[in-house]
Order: structure tokens, then C-alpha cells, then sequence
């Protein structure tokens, strides 16, 4: 129900097989038989066609730099300045790599007459129907999922931060925060499809610029007044937490690439589809390199290993700012903006399957038939978001467990089986042994990574309680 036919007579099929020529490094296989197949409520509300490549663009950036970026001075912090830099490098290669190679597999389907709109469709169609039902479908709605709940808390956490500049003895709490941007995030989850998130998500891209600056300016400000702490870059001398704490930096600088939602953007796009995605993951790596490096670098080296879990925290000392308050409170205001729209667009696999479920593709969008649904089962899935952030302020521990089995799988992992799979490198090739190593070293990766976050949260375990004011 979420394969696109585009090819219904065989003069026409033969006619696309013969513009399709094979290449040394891009094989072409056997063309598959299209399926005629009507389009289910979820692909034809949601995922419209109808974006161009600088609209993919904005919805990779938002999907991809968003304020979880804040954490890689942290995660330099267990790694030190040379891996720290080597693995956010080998992060953003591997990554634009493998949205590359996925890519590719979606666009080679569709000129065969089958063009896969959902991440869980791909995986059916290459692997098995068990794979897209019972692994791809399940992790990536585990991930989306999550990343809503830890954009509402972080939401949440980002106007208590605003509160308490403003009024240093306040007696409002965590929760009532989180319900306030909860609030926010109901009337944007409204937004009828993901195509038409471009605008909000150019508004996005601009804000993810504009907060990465205000925090690498910050970083050098404080790192070059007398208010500097004393920068101390070694790392931790006990061996077992320095180990876990590579793999959890490891894991954060994984999660922070993450997308998880290839399918579904490539799937706003308007066909023919060949080469579109290529050129919105290069106005989203733009970003990415002149956001991700300069905040990494800048917070590390004004901070050291004291730097904290988000960055913007260690210009707070013991209630003074280290910066002056506005531009603190202005960077706040920009974090808090963007993710929003970042909790947005991880919700719409979920409203996807939510239309699919219970929308009706022979009626109009908006007629009262699928409006009334919408309105109810969107706000109930945004209800339930914002009382899993609320009571549980720990989350971020629980998520980066969902990201090590999430995000490590389906973004550097499975892209590589798929090209495999579809083209079928000779196994002689360097393309063949470079994507198998890929597979291997990150699910080995992932799987590490995963027993360090469990780690982590027993850790932590002690001190959680539900609804704490953290």
C-alpha cells in the first residue's frame, strides 16, 4: 500500500529499462515486476510528492542538526581532541554515504516502476516481508517516537531555563513546562503533511545556524575572559568508565547524525526523483559541518572536560551567567524554537501510520470523514508524548538506548545491506568489502554502545524519580 506505481504498461516499462545504463560501480539488476497498487491514507495525506530538492534540504537539516548537536563538547570530553574530531569526521562521511547509497536504492526502484515511500516498504520489498514488519517498522517507530518525547522534554527543560534567568526564585517546575511546550507541539502536529513542513523547516535551518553561532560565540567569549574555567583536557584514569564513556560519546556523536526517516523525506519529493536527494543532503551536510564542527570544537576548548551535557548549561554557574543574560536567553529562545520543528518531523511517521489507520483515501483530506481523526488521534499521540516527558525528566537516558538500537542499525547499517542486496557488487569489489565492513564495525558499535547506555541508566538509577524537577 505504500509502493507507487509509475510504470502501468510494459512499451513503457521496456522504454524506462532502456534509459537505465549499468555502470561499474552501479550494476543494474533484474528489473522487478511494478505492482498496481492504490496509495493507503498515510502515503497520500502525508507523504505528498510534491517537494523539490532545496525542500528535501530543509527537512534533512531539521531531521538531522538539532539541538542534540549541543552535546558533542560533552562527548569530546571522554574522547579528547584527536578521536573526539576523527569521530565526528568518520560520523559525517559514513552517514552522507550511506543517505547516498539509500537514495540511490529508492531511486533505482522507482525507475523500475516501483517507488517505495516508507522505510518499513523498502525493507519488505529487499529483505522479506518480516524484516520491514517486525524489525525496520518497529525500531524506526521506536525512534521517532522517542525523539518526539526527547524534543518535548528538552522543550520543556529549554523554557525552564528561560524562567529561571528571568525569575531566579521561581517556584514553577520541570513538568509545567513540559505541558507548555506539549501545548506548542499540539497545534504544530496539526500541519496536514510533511511536505508542508518546508516552510517551518527553512525557519529551522536558519535558527539551527543561528543558535550553533551563539553558542561557538559563547564558548570563545568565556574561554577568553577571566571568567575561563580552568581548562583541563585529560581524560579519566578509571579504566572502566573511560571505556563505557568512549562508547556512550560514541553513541552521541551516532545519534546526533541520525535520521532515520530517508524513505519518508524522499518521499516528499516531486517525480522524477534521480538526483534530488543528492543535492538536499548537500545543503543539509553544509549545515552540518559548519554547525556540528564549530560548536564541538568551540565548547571543548573553552570547557574542557568539565564541559557539560549541553553546552549552553556551562555558561550558567551557580546561577550567573558567564555571558551576558540576553544573549543568553536569546539562544535559548532559538534552541527552543527549532526543536519543535525537529519534534515535528519525527512525528510523521507516526501521523503516517495514524492516516493509514484510520483515514479514508477515497474521501478529501480535509473533509470532516478524515479531519475529525486527524484532529483527535494526532493530539492524543502528542498527549501521551508530553506525559512520558513529564514524568520521566530522565529520559535522555532511555533514549540514547533507543538510539544505539535504532539509529546505528538504520542509518549505518542497513543503507549498505540495501545497496548490496539491490546491485550486487562483485564480491571481489572494494565496494562490496567497504560496505560489509561498515555493516559490521557498526553493529558492533551499536551493540556496545546499547550495554554502555543500559550501564548508564542503572547508574542513574538511583536518582530517578517521576516528575522530578531536574
Amino acid at each position: 500500500m505504500g509502493t507507487l506505481s509509475t510504470d502501468p504498461t510494459g512499451a513503457e516499462r521496456q522504454q524506462e529499462e532502456s534509459r537505465l545504463k549499468p555502470s561499474p560501480l552501479f550494476p543494474t539488476p533484474t528489473p522487478l515486476e511494478p505492482q498496481s497498487q492504490k496509495l493507503d491514507a498515510g502515503a497520500l495525506f502525508v507523504l505528498k510528492s510534491q517537494g523539490s530538492w532545496l525542500h528535501c534540504g530543509y527537512h534533512l537539516t531539521t531531521s538531522i542538526v538539532a539541538p542534540a548537536l549541543l552535546s558533542l563538547p560533552f562527548a569530546f570530553a571522554a574522547l579528547g581532541w584527536v578521536a573526539g574530531v576523527l569521530c565526528l569526521i568518520v560520523g559525517a562521511l559514513v552517514t552522507f554515504y550511506s543517505y547516498n547509497l539509500l537514495s540511490l536504492v529508492l531511486e533505482h526502484h522507482a525507475q523500475l516502476g516501483q517507488r517505495h515511500l516508507r522505510f518499513r516498504d523498502m525493507a519488505e520489498h529487499i529483505l522479506g516481508p518480516k524484516w520491514g514488519r517486525f524489525y525496520v517498522g518497529p525500531i524506526q517507530f521506536a525512534v521517532c517516537y522517542g525523539a518526539v518525547v526527547g524534543c518535548t522534554l528538552l522543550g520543556g527543560q529549554s523554557i525552564k531555563f528561560i524562567y529561571v534567568l528571568l525569575r531566579p526564585n521561581g517556584s514553577m517546575k520541570l513538568f509545567e513546562f513540559v505541558i507548555i511546550f506539549g501545548l506548542l507541539m499540539l497545534v504544530l502536529a496539526q500541519v496536514p503533511s510533511f511536505h508542508s513542513l518546508r516552510h517551518i523547516n527553512l525557519i529551522s535551518l536558519v535558527l539551527s545556524l543561528a543558535y550553533s553561532a551563539c553558542a561557538t560565540a559563547g564558548a570563545a567569549y568565556v574561554g577568553n575572559s577571566s571568567k575561563a574555567p580552568n581548562r583541563d583536557y585529560s581524560l579519566s584514569s578509571d579504566g572502566a568508565n573511560r571505556v563505557f564513556g568512549i562508547f556512550n560519546a560514541i553513541a552521541i556523536i551516532a545519534t546526533t547524525y541520525g535520521n532515520g526517516i530517508i524513505p519518508e523525506i524522499q518521499a516528499t519529493l516531486a517525480p522524477p526523483v534521480k538526483g534530488k536527494m543528492f543535492k538536499g543532503l548537500c545543503v543539509c551536510y553544509t549545515v552540518v559541518t559548519a554547525t556540528f564542527f564549530s560548536v564541538a570544537v568551540s565548547g571543548y576548548w573553552a570547557f574542557g572536560n568539565q564541559a557539560a551535557g549541553t553546552v549552553l548549561s556551562n555558561f550558567l554557574v551557580d546561577g550567573k551567567s558567564l555571558v551576558p543574560k540576553w544573549f543568553l536567553l536569546m539562544t535559548n529562545v532559538f534552541t527552543l524554537l527549532q526543536v519543535s520543528a525537529v519534534g515535528v518531523v519525527y512525528l510523521q511517521p507516526m501521523n503516517e501510520v495514524l492516516e493509514r489507520a484510520f483515514g479514508d483515501a477515497t474521501s478529501d483530506q480535509f473533509s470532516a470523514r478524515n479531519a475529525v481523526p486527524r484532529l483527535f488521534f494526532r493530539s492524543l499521540a502528542v498527549v501521551i508524548a508530553t506525559i512520558i516527558a513529564a514524568m520521566l525528566p530522565f529520559f535522555g537516558d532511555i533514549n540514547s538506548v533507543i538510539g544505539a538500537f535504532g539509529f546505528m542499525p538504520l542509518d549505518f547499517v542497513l543503507p549498505v545491506i540495501f545497496y548490496n542486496v539491490t546491485f550486487k557488487p562483485s564480491r571481489r569489489s572494494l565496494l562490496f568489502w567497504g560496505n560489509t565492513t561498515i555493516a559490521v564495525v557498526f553493529s558492533v558499535l551499536g551493540v556496545i554502545a546499547a550495554v554502555s547506555s543500559v550501564r548508564q541508566i542503572t547508574l542513574d538509577a538511583k536518582t530517578y524519580r517521576l516528575f522530578a524537577n531536574v
